[in-house]
């Protein structure tokens, strides 16, 4: 098949492609982080150049429901007006970026290729697009990753991605690793143990710390998801 992935720069779900034959193409403003067939610019641009299955990952900065009170004009936080990261969007500007964020999901999965997996974590997709279908969420651990990150998929033309290596979680009581079916000698089983996968914390908080990279590693697919939707999808 002729795969278009969209909004990638890591060239994974791309390569996962090429590797069992397929005619496949990355694309992203930005340039590809390993070589091979790139195009560096609008993916407007090559939207209908013949794709037969497009999987594309649009920004989710503006549409992940992560710091939805940066919609307020004036954000606050105990009363008082909330510290924020430089350069942060707030109220009316955050609005206008979340629209043209809906706008460019608009553009991708109303485009004229056939089959079309579009990617974004949990967020603002469901409530504002109620004419697309109901996504479906998967778990990178389902896929031999020990990391726990929500993830929709919304499918057209396409059947739902099969797990392929579930990954245990540690399991957690009143912050001790639990082991077998030992009794937490802290509240003898009165609380609920909690699972826990290598990239969280006890309380359940992403483990990265802050940098200037991290929101690309964090947006690069998992090799296993890579590898699932190439060795499912590609024989669709």
């Amino acid at each position: 098949m002729k795969v278009l992935i969209a909004c990638e720069y890591s060239g994974r779900v791309r390569d996962a492609f090429l590797k069992l034959g397929h005619d496949a193409t990355s694309c992203d403003i930005l340039p590809t982080d390993q070589p091979g067939p790139h195009y560096q610019g609008d993916v407007a641009d090559i939207l209908g150049e013949g794709w037969d299955l497009m999987i594309c990952h649009p920004p989710c900065t503006f549409l992940t429901c992560a710091a939805e009170w940066a919609f307020d004009d004036v954000p606050m936080i105990g009363g008082k007006p909330r510290n924020m990261r430089l350069g942060t969007l707030v109220g009316q500007a955050r609005k206008e970026a979340r629209k043209e964020a809906l706008e460019f999901v608009d553009l991708l999965w109303n485009c004229s290729i056939p089959k079309i997996c579009l990617e974004n974590p949990v967020g603002a997709i469901p409530k504002n697009r109620p004419a697309m279908p109901k996504p479906q969420y998967i778990q990178q651990h389902w896929f031999g990753e020990d990391a726990s990150k929500k993830t929709g998929l919304w499918l057209k033309g396409l059947p739902e991605l099969v797990p392929t290596d579930k990954i245990e979680p540690r399991i957690y009581c009143c912050g001790t690793e639990m082991t077998g079916f030992m009794l937490c000698d802290k509240c003898y089983g009165e609380k609920k143990p909690v699972k826990r996968w290598a990239n969280q914390t006890i309380s359940g908080q992403n483990k990265e710390a802050p940098s200037e990279d991290r929101w690309k590693v964090r947006s690069t697919t998992p090799q296993g998801i890579a590898d699932a939707m190439a060795n499912q999808w590609g024989r669709v």
